[in-house]
């Protein structure tokens, strides 16, 4: 368990599996910038059965408010190179947005993952019209790279995303 000083990070347990199913299922609050396709209640049952969506090329978690609510999930996955790993993330409730909760939680993240792992980059993909991720990337030290043209198809269309990373030299520079 990750702990911060407004929300928690950590793994999903069975407790949680109902209302983590129906929340990340819940098609209304995916907005602009996540995918229609969905898994199956069956299918996330089963895969949390199986690894409590945990594996080698990715870890989930639930975010946590001061209630122990739960009000989004951060993961991070394989990237293109074994040294490099993925961040991504998703609050539930539009209405949360801009409280500092996601921030909290990257940043939660980006330390567990450099004080734990041996990765040397980390990588945030998101929509340069999605400004509250933009800005999450930007305060959690990750730097602008470039964009990967029409690399998402959201939405009936294809989009452009940005892609921001943050190196393990530049992360202990602010931690020393």
């Amino acid at each position: 368990m990750l702990k911060g000083r407004i929300c928690i990070v950590r793994h999903v347990v069975s407790t949680d599996l109902n209302t983590f199913i129906a929340l990340v299922n819940d098609l209304p609050s995916r907005g602009d910038y996540f995918s229609t396709h969905f898994k199956s209640p069956e299918t996330l049952r089963r895969e949390f059965m199986q690894h409590s969506f945990v594996t080698d090329d990715s870890e989930l978690f639930v975010i946590e408010d001061s209630l122990h609510h739960i009000i989004g999930v951060i993961t991070h996955f394989k990237s293109r190179t074994p040294t490099t790993r993925e961040i991504g993330y998703r609050l539930f409730d539009p209405k949360l947005a801009g409280r500092g909760y996601m921030t909290e939680a990257c940043q939660l993240l980006v330390d567990y993952l450099f004080n734990v792992h041996q990765y040397q980059r980390l990588e945030l993909l998101t929509a340069p019209e999605n400004k509250a991720s933009v800005r999450v990337a930007q305060k959690c030290g990750f730097t602008a790279e470039g964009l990967l043209r029409q690399s998402f198809f959201i939405n009936g269309r294809f989009q452009d995303v940005g892609i921001f990373s943050l190196l393990r030299p530049e992360w202990e520079a602010k931690h020393q």
